[in-house]
């Protein structure tokens, strides 16, 4: 999973980056101090695997993860090449979700691109530019899918059809997000162009330490806004996360309980990004490794597999399954088999969150 932070410049995007990575990259107070998108990979805290292992000792544990994506700030006119323009949108089309981040605090000392602080403007001015972009490339597809229809290609002509709609939606200056298609081939070439705005956006609301739960009318905005979207808000403090991820584990959690938060801005974007994405987690548990697995929603018992190899797709023949809950219940496999509690789920089988799986397959 991948997800692209994204915002206009100076709304704390790399000092939040920095802070879930702990990668220390430089954060400076102007526009572009982020040039090259900064990349970092991390864990996605899952409880569930500090319960797992402590029934089924092994020598490694590893989480999901998920990897973070710094793409400098998007200002107004970045479609025509404002900015760094372009080259700033092209680095949104690789990602999976759009983790927008928006200023919720003010401060004389942190300039602000457009001169106020107003995070409904602030998301208006990234949509728009994405929207344009989208314009943009729907207009160059358009012209390549009428061109080869007119000789009578079905595929052209299916394209074309998809084409017309984003472009009807995008005149209307709505984002492509939430648009669907029945028909399971237009749907699957709508995917195809990864259009900036089809990716599902996850809200960062960037505030100061005096409104840590986001009560402040700043973070009200974004909310009703999210709500009108469907979509969801996190809150976050970059100043306060940054501080947190320079401390050992135990000071963490002193400072944490010092401010009433329960755990690091990390854990809350890493299940917000799940949900978002529509993604869940199973586990795999032996001797050698515990290991979480990211899957979609609805992924059956093979394509599950799959994610380990493609072999285990293929060759699929049936997973032994059972739950952290019969786990904290029986304390070993063995209670859990004798206790007939470990299911046996054929290919039709679909993946629930938290299962822990061996998968027999024959290749």
């Amino acid at each position: 999973m991948e997800a692209g932070i994204v915002g206009l410049p100076n709304v704390g995007k790399s000092t939040l980056f920095n802070a879930l990575t702990a990668a220390g990259i430089a954060s400076e107070n102007y526009p572009f101090c982020t040039i090259e998108p900064n990349v970092g990979i991390v864990n996605v805290p899952d409880p569930r695997l500090e319960k797992i292992h402590h029934y089924i000792p092994t020598d490694k544990v590893i989480p999901a993860i998920l990897r973070l994506v710094d793409i400098a700030g998007i200002v107004r006119g970045a479609s025509e090449g404002e900015g760094l323009g372009n080259k700033f949108l092209s680095h949104i089309r690789n990602v999976d979700a759009i983790l927008h981040v928006v200023r919720c605090f003010e401060n004389g000392d942190v300039i602000h691109v457009e001169g106020k602080v107003d995070p409904i403007s602030d998301i208006e001015t990234i949509d728009i530019e994405l929207m344009l972009a989208d314009m943009q490339s729907v207009e160059s597809a358009k012209q390549k899918a009428a061109k080869t229809a007119r000789s009578g290609n079905a595929e052209a002509k299916s394209r074309l059809a998809v084409l017309e709609v984003c472009a009807a939606r995008l005149a209307e200056e709505k984002p492509l997000r939430g648009l669907s298609f029945d028909n399971p081939d237009q749907q699957k070439i709508f995917k195809g162009y990864q259009f900036l705005t089809a990716k599902p956006v996850l809200y960062l609301a960037n505030v100061d330490e005096d409104d840590l739960q986001g009560e402040g009318e700043l973070v009200q905005r974004v909310r009703q806004r999210a709500a009108e979207e469907g979509g969801e808000v996190v809150v976050v403090c970059g100043r306060l996360e940054a501080e947190i991820a320079e401390l050992d584990e135990a000071d963490q959690k002193e400072m944490l309980e010092s401010v009433g938060l329960e755990e690091p801005a990390l854990a809350f974007v890493a299940r917000a990004a799940y949900h978002t994405l529509g993604l869940q987690s199973y586990f795999t548990a032996g001797k050698i490794e515990i290991r979480a697995w990211t899957i979609p929603i609805g992924a059956t018992g093979p394509q599950a597999a799959g994610v380990i190899h493609t072999d285990f797709e293929r060759g699929f023949i049936r997973a032994e399954i059972f739950s952290v809950f019969d786990l904290e219940e029986y304390h070993t496999e063995k209670a859990i088999r004798e206790a007939g509690k470990l299911r046996v789920e054929g290919k039709e089988y679909v993946m629930k969150d938290g299962d822990i799986c061996h998968f027999l397959f024959n290749v």
